[in-house]
């Protein structure tokens, strides 16, 4: 099953690696990682997407929990939660396909952020479901190239992370 975690740390040099580390270390693999300074500048919020049974889920969340940066650890699964990623897609966009490439970036609620007489590089954002169904939609043959920063995702209503 896929989960979102976030874990609140501290902003300092080397924690993320040692996250990281812990993964590798116990073979858990990261789907995506996404991390940067809060609003406390002291700490920094990581969204880490990654695969497992609530088994590697339990033992991932009291892993991180040892680690002396880790100041709190919360998978967003566990309630409501909105879930964010943006893309970069540069596509080769020639005759009748640059017309049709417009449309779809605006059913997807995308913007176009650079054109020249070959190609559009699209921006979307959304789930990465979404994201997922623009590029099936577009095909594999109009894709030159492809950005993807990761999920980001933060719990619905009143639900805060913090220490």
């Amino acid at each position: 099953m896929r989960h979102i975690l976030s874990i609140l740390m501290e902003n300092e040099s080397g924690a993320m690696s040692r996250v990281v580390g812990l993964f590798s270390a116990r073979d858990y693999n990261i789907d995506s990682l996404a991390v940067a300074a809060t609003e406390d500048k002291t700490l920094s919020r990581m969204t880490i997407v990654t695969h497992g049974n609530d088994t590697v889920l339990e033992q991932i969340t009291k892993q991180l929990n040892k680690l002396v940066e880790v100041v709190k650890v919360v998978d967003l699964n566990e309630s409501r939660f909105v879930e964010r990623e943006l893309m970069l897609v540069k596509l080769r966009a020639l005759g009748k396909d640059r017309d049709e490439f417009l449309r779809l970036a605006e059913i997807y609620r995308g913007s176009v952020v650079d054109v020249t007489d070959k190609t559009y590089t699209v921006e979307i954002t959304g789930s990465s479901d979404k994201l997922d169904s623009f590029l099936e939609t577009v095909g594999k043959a109009a894709i030159l190239e492809t950005v993807r920063t990761g999920a980001a995702g933060i719990g619905r209503g009143e639900r805060i992370l913090r220490i």
